[in-house]
């Protein structure tokens, strides 16, 4: 019975230890598992380096919009955003008038004399370029003729809008002394509108300065029309 007991006793303990030597083993794979399987989710999860910053700011830009479109809603701002930008489109408008440098005849010279160091029109902002898409006003300052005509329309259909015409001299007003020419056109406002007619024959510089002075007040007055509008 003695014997027995012990027996059992033993068996037990045995059995104790096996159980707690598999234990640990158990444990260590369940804690490997356990810290192996995060790591690999979190690394693929989680974007790294400038990913985070761009996705971080797209988070913003997205809130932006949704309180300037909250804002919009709340308030008409279309109108005082038109009422003070419009003025500032038109400021900038006439304080750099570009204009066409081209000439057709003989006030091409006097045209020449403006942008020289003596009247210097650069410095009322009147700049003179070649390319008609980057300016915004014709000058005509000759006589039309029939063969010119469609290539006069080329070039002011190619400068953007807001553009202004305007007709130096006799001829460009009425053709001058060829007007009853067979190839000559009776005016520049038979091919182009015509803001301003400069007469003479030929106009003096100073007419010249003259007339663009007075577009740029026009351009003050009646503002631009480009239709530079917010909505």
């Amino acid at each position: 019975m003695i014997t027995g007991a012990k027996g059992n006793t033993m068996g037990t303990e045995e059995d104790g230890k096996e159980a707690e030597a598999t234990e640990p083993k158990a444990r260590v794979t369940e804690e490997k598992e356990a810290v192996e399987v995060p790591v690999d989710e979190d690394e693929e999860a989680s974007p790294q380096g400038p990913s985070v910053i761009l996705a971080s700011l797209d988070g913003l830009v997205d809130k932006l919009v949704g309180l300037v479109d909250w804002g919009a809603g709340l308030v008409n701002i279309k109108p005082l955003v038109n009422k003070i930008a419009r003025p500032l489109f038109g400021w900038s408008q006439r304080a750099s008038v570009f204009a066409l440098h081209s000439g057709l005849a003989c006030c091409a010279m006097e045209m020449g004399v403006v942008g020289m160091p003596r009247l210097d029109s650069e410095r009322l902002g009147v700049v003179w370029f070649a390319s008609p898409r980057r300016c915004d006003v014709l000058l005509v300052n000759g006589w039309i003729t029939k063969k010119m005509r469609p290539v006069l329309r080329t070039l002011y259909d190619q400068m953007p809008e807001p553009k202004w015409v305007i007709a130096m001299g006799e001829c460009a007003i009425s053709g001058g002394p060829w007007h009853d020419s067979y190839n000559v056109i009776y005016g520049a406002d038979e091919v182009v509108p015509v803001d301003i007619y400069i007469p003479g024959c030929p106009p003096r510089p100073e007419a010249l300065l003259d007339a663009l002075g007075k577009l740029q007040k026009k351009i003050a007055k009646e503002g631009t029309t480009s239709g530079l509008m917010v909505g």
